[in-house]
């Protein structure tokens, strides 16, 4: 069995910071990292979606998982998105990312040739991964952006293989993710995908989350998993709802730009998306910005 990563936690996947002219902000990106390392996160998410991972170069992903790791403290995890389209680029990534610190290599599943990507063709893919990294690897569903969504056969037969610690799931389908916990081996760890869906995840047997309102909302998310863990359902239920319209906000609602524009609006570096994505108006910024002072977050 592979060495076990204890993932019941909230993990902000943090975005990547760009200069005025589109380049890494590596210094903006440490010290964000140094303000939340002030609450009580488990770690890091470094070029998730929200890091606008299929915009980097190799080179500028090295960069990003060499800087975080010196500001993530012992005791967080950093959680290395590595998916690539193919397999020999995923594994050469998370290779990388291993000997630079990552604890955990991430896989959003290829989707270029979407209908290749079978339970045949994708459990290949994990498995090969997970033969090879050298670190334990969680897959990562994410049908709004991949328009590949991991059947629960498929997640169930993958969580046999000991290096498969994990599925982070931004499905946001609760029934879904009730049926892997229920099928899985003990030790593997269903991830709650989005904030929108915490406490139903957790509810079912999720064990933490990756969370993109995490980063302009870290206590609050952690909130909800301690208050869960607390039994203090009616509270958890309570901040649940509270942070529906935020979380909603800054993912489907305005994407990465919002996200962006939201950690400038909580005192963070956000800076612009890379192009093609463009900065989000001042019409849905003011808007934004109205739904974060609703929920208490600024």
């Amino acid at each position: 069995m592979a060495k076990f990563v204890n993932m019941a936690s909230i993990f902000p996947p943090i975005p990547t910071p760009f200069d005025a002219d589109g380049e890494l902000n590596l210094k903006a990106l440490g010290e964000n990292i140094d303000k939340w390392n002030k609450y009580p996160l488990g770690g890091y998410v470094v070029l998730g979606s929200n890091g606008e991972m299929p915009y980097l170069s190799e080179t500028e992903k090295l960069k990003v998982f060499e800087t975080a790791r010196k500001h993530i403290p012992a005791g967080k995890l950093l959680l290395a998105g590595c998916g690539c389209e193919s397999t020999h680029s995923s594994i050469a990534l998370a290779k990388q990312a291993a000997k630079l610190g990552a604890d955990v290599a991430l896989f959003i599943s290829p989707c270029y040739y979407k209908s290749k990507m079978d339970n045949a063709g994708l459990g290949d893919y994990y498995t090969r991964i997970a033969d090879a990294c050298p670190v334990p690897i969680s897959m990562y569903n994410m049908p709004a952006n991949t328009g590949v969504d991991l059947s629960v056969d498929l997640i169930v037969k993958m969580a046999q293989h000991p290096n498969i610690a994990a599925v982070k799931d931004s499905s946001g389908n609760v029934a879904k993710m009730g049926e892997v916990v229920r099928s899985v081996r003990s030790d593997f760890q269903v991830i709650a995908g989005s904030a929108g869906f915490l406490y139903p995840a957790l509810c079912i047997g999720a064990v933490g989350g990756v969370l993109a309102l995490a980063n302009i909302a870290p206590q609050q998310c952690c909130d909800i998993l301690e208050l869960f863990k607390q039994g203090k359902h009616a509270e958890t239920k309570q901040l649940q709802l509270r942070m529906i319209a935020p979380n909603t906000a800054v993912t489907a609602g305005f994407g990465v730009p919002g996200l962006k524009a939201a950690m400038e609006m909580v005192g963070m570096y956000g800076g612009n998306p890379r192009s093609p994505m463009l900065p989000l108006g001042a019409e849905p910024t003011a808007k934004l910005k109205g739904i974060l002072q609703s929920a208490g977050i600024i």
